[in-house]
């Protein structure tokens, strides 16, 4: 397949903070690819850049064969961005501002009636068409947020944390609307959220993205068997190498490690200063087992522990899905 987008090294600073690091990775023609990471993981100034919003510190990318730090006006012909805030002139009609932003894109005519007719099917609002924005959902704002991406028929179609903030109804129609585009115009999306199951449910390959940099990219399935059975976390009263290497042995574990437990901070200065004075007292070890297989690996730690006399004082089991990679690969959970 030939590529549509490819990102090569692209970075954004802010003085000395680095929102992005070097992100590369390519779109393929058709395809809809998800990137998913928590707010502030720098999807959006990956977007932005792509979309002539900011310029890149260092790097580049070509979207259709176009660079987009030396031929952005070309890029702008065949890119669509659906920006996480709403730009629209809410007084006006749906309509009204599907005209505005159809002119903008030099429509005119017959062409341009077209052409909002079509978008405002996509998005099914074709029976609210006429009234003034401001009298809509956010969820319906949304929708007409995304026709203005569609009107001028784009090839690349970016979507920035589409579904923040709207009611069910219009995020179902929001899904449809990316299922349509992409399989009956093989329009090629770009799609970013930090809610995990939205990507699962739309994107053939993902990208998880954390702290400016991506640090896994591939298929959902592919990725998913990182993780190979799931991830069980097993909290001990105690635990030492001997425990540790006893589960890492067992049949159905890939592997075993202990997790640090966070530590509350005292509610005084007084209670800090007493908490000084006292011998460190033990507290619950956090045991995270790896599985190649979730249901035997739970029996085997089970049975393993009560044979070693530990008392088990928790049990988390994490089955694969990419909630359970990322807190996998970077040791939170996505939305934190």
């Amino acid at each position: 397949m030939t590529a549509i987008l490819e990102v090569d090294n692209l970075v954004k600073k802010y003085g000395d903070f680095e929102a992005v690091g070097g992100v590369s990775f390519s779109v393929e023609q058709g395809e809809v690819f998800g990137l998913l990471g928590p707010n502030g993981a720098g999807k959006t100034q990956t977007i932005s850049m792509l979309t002539g919003v900011i310029e890149p510190t260092a790097g580049t990318a070509r979207i259709g064969g176009y660079d987009i730090r030396s031929q952005m006006d070309q890029v702008k012909k065949i890119n669509g961005l659906v920006p996480q805030d709403l730009a629209l002139y809410p007084t006006l009609s749906a309509r009204a501002n599907l005209n505005f932003f159809g002119r903008i894109y030099g429509l005119r005519g017959k062409e341009l009636k077209e052409r909002v007719e079509d978008v405002l099917r996509i998005v099914a609002l074709t029976d609210r068409a006429d009234q003034a924005v401001d009298k809509y959902s956010g969820g319906m704002k949304r929708r007409v947020n995304i026709a203005a991406g569609l009107i001028h028929h784009p090839k690349l179609f970016f979507l920035d944390e589409p579904t923040v903030g709207v009611d069910p109804q219009s995020r179902n129609h929001i899904f449809e609307s990316v299922l349509r585009l992409n399989r009956e115009r093989g329009m090629s999306i770009v799609y970013t959220s930090h809610y995990m199951e939205e990507v699962e449910l739309l994107c053939n390959r993902v990208a998880i993205i954390d702290q400016g940099k991506i640090i896994a990219m591939d298929t959902i399935k592919n990725l998913t068997a990182l993780l190979g059975g799931g991830v069980i976390y097993v909290g001990l009263a105690r635990v030492d190498d001997e425990i540790l290497a006893g589960l890492a042995g067992l049949p159905a574990v890939a592997e075993a490690t202990t997790v640090p437990s966070p530590v509350a901070p005292p509610a005084s200065e007084e209670q800090a200063l007493e908490a000084a004075d006292r011998p460190p007292v033990s507290t619950e070890a956090l045991v995270k087992v790896v599985a190649k297989q979730n249901q035997q690996a739970i029996v085997n730690v089970i049975n393993y522990l009560n044979e070693h006399n530990q008392n088990l004082t928790s049990l988390e089991i994490l089955e694969p899905n990419l909630e359970s990679v990322f807190l996998h690969l970077t040791g939170k959970k996505l939305r934190e």
